[in-house]
């Protein structure tokens, strides 16, 4: 449903509401209409800017004017729901349209070689509230605009891709039922990153209603070099039997499998396990938020063929750092830089939808 249709509704509703109470409220908003014709969301903004603002006239702290907000008699309770919805939708459209956000990449190492071998995309907002990324996306999905910020995010990503090396793949988020939007393989027809440089990364489980329409959607795509990733969130033996079926290209574990696994014999077996699982249907581990040179170097002997985290590099929107990644990374000098004065990277945590 259009922002226009929602605030059409909303604003048909108070008017029709026969409450002498909510006479001012109606002649007000009725107003606002009269002086932003056939632009109904625009009058449902400007009205309840100027109740907020007479609103916070008369009352005696600004506490109270925020817990106020639209509550009776400003408005009729059983539109708020609505008008919170109008104001995400109003947020975002204006993101989308001012294309305020940006494009961080986090390298990803093969561990053998201690080179990069890929860059994760990680969605960067620019806003005055500062709200992470997951935030924007939560929202987005709560208004049906979760989609439409997806494929801004991976049309930024694509762009900003241009200036990572040639030699490595990109990783970009992207939730289920967004490859099984068409745009999906549309996208792959206006951007210059080739097709069998991308890789999906998974940012939930794939419904079980919905598999078989997600694999349709997605193996034409994956004949023509596009690769996925799934992590470890969603495990369980049932989403392992699946994943036998889906074979995916990267099996991405987080610090759940990872953590202390120089430290902890269960935290070993259990990787260890995982490995001979993806070697077995042959799939690429990659193990993230690796924080320790110890946890570097079990994770390496035990043969998990990527990592990525903060003591390998951090997430960076600046394409200078960027070129770095050509260089073989010093495990040597990392542990000389940790003995030092500023100590172990801060904990890793889940970006793009995720943040770090």
């Amino acid at each position: 449903m259009s922002v226009r249709v929602q605030a059409w509704g909303i604003i048909a509703g108070v008017l029709a509401d026969t409450d002498p109470a909510g006479a001012a409220v109606r002649q007000r908003l009725s107003n606002s209409l009269d002086e932003n014709p056939g632009v109904p969301e625009r009058a449902l903004l400007e009205y309840l800017l100027e109740t907020r603002r007479s609103d916070a006239n008369t009352v005696e702290t600004l506490e109270t004017a925020r817990e106020m907000r639209l509550t009776p008699p400003t408005l009729p309770p059983h539109f708020a729901e609505q008008l919170d919805a109008i104001r995400s939708i109003s947020r975002i459209s204006a993101l989308l349209e001012n294309q305020m956000l940006m494009t961080a990449f986090q390298p990803i190492y093969g561990l053998e070689g201690k080179t990069v071998v890929g860059a994760e995309a990680l969605s960067r907002f620019v806003s005055d509230d500062g709200a992470a990324a997951e935030l924007w996306f939560a929202e987005a999905a709560a208004v049906g605009l979760g989609a439409n910020l997806e494929f801004s995010a991976l049309g930024s990503a694509a762009a900003a891709a241009r200036d990572l090396p040639e030699n490595i793949y990109v990783s970009l988020n992207i939730s289920p039922t967004s490859c099984m939007d068409p745009r999906l393989p549309e996208l792959f027809d206006h951007i210059e990153l080739p097709i069998h440089r991308v890789v999906l990364e998974m940012t939930e489980d794939i419904p079980e209603e919905e598999y078989l329409q997600f694999i349709s959607a997605i193996n034409p795509l994956r004949e023509q070099g596009l690769r996925i990733a799934v992590d470890d969130a969603h495990t369980g033996a049932g989403a392992l039997s699946r994943m036998i079926h889906l074979r995916p290209d990267f099996l991405k574990v987080g610090r759940n499998v990872i953590g202390d696994v120089d430290k902890d014999g269960l935290q070993r077996a259990l990787a260890a396990c995982l490995v001979d699982f993806t070697d077995q249907i042959g799939t690429t581990l990659v193990a993230e938020g690796i924080e320790t040179v110890g946890e570097l170097t079990v994770l390496t002997e035990l043969g998990i063929s990527a990592g990525q985290g903060y003591l390998l590099g951090r997430p960076s929107v600046r394409p200078q750092d960027w070129a770095n990644w050509n260089t073989r990374l010093d495990v040597d000098g990392l542990e000389r830089h940790l003995a030092g004065p500023a100590g172990p990277a801060e904990s890793h945590g889940r970006h793009g939808k995720k943040p770090s």
